[in-house]
């Protein structure tokens, strides 16, 4: 092996280990934003979700539960929200637990026949707020409602974006 040639080449691995260290810096420094941002897209995702599942409902067929498994991971982590928001992403997701939880209890008692009782018109008018609301907060701190995230030097080096 030659070490006389990697004092040529020295330089540009040291401007890489530099640009991966400036990038993982700036992704770090803005942990509490984009963990504010996968709490809201997580939360959002169950949303988009549950309205078809609602609409779904309404047309009247029956369904087997609602997607809660984004709110249930981040239920305590929406403090940053407004307290109205807080409330009506809290009403909406008791009644679509309640929902999951009387389709559970019959499936329990082994009913062939369920049914599961719920305020459809009051659900569908909370998660349309909640959703417009997540989405204007999605607007207002990262710029887009797109889940993508953020980007970084080398996804833009390659293209990716």
């Amino acid at each position: 092996m030659d070490f006389g040639d990697l004092s040529e080449v020295m330089p540009v691995i040291l401007v890489v280990i530099g640009l991966i260290a400036i990038q993982l810096f700036l992704r770090r420094k803005g942990g509490s934003s984009s963990s504010h941002q996968h709490v809201v897209h997580a939360i959002l995702s169950d949303i988009r979700v549950n309205l078809r599942l609602v609409e779904i409902l309404m047309e009247g067929e029956q369904i087997k539960r609602f997607a809660i498994n984004g709110w249930n991971t981040c239920r305590n982590d929406i403090e940053f929200l407004s307290q109205n928001l807080q409330s009506a992403l809290i009403d909406a997701f008791d009644i679509a637990q309640d929902y999951n939880e009387q389709v559970a209890s019959t499936k329990r008692f082994q009913t062939t026949n369920y049914v599961a009782s719920i305020d459809t018109i009051k659900l569908k008018d909370r998660l349309q707020k909640c959703k417009s609301s997540l989405e204007d907060w999605l607007m207002t701190n990262v710029g887009t409602t797109d889940p993508g995230g953020k980007t970084g030097i080398f996804d833009s080096l390659i293209g990716r974006r």
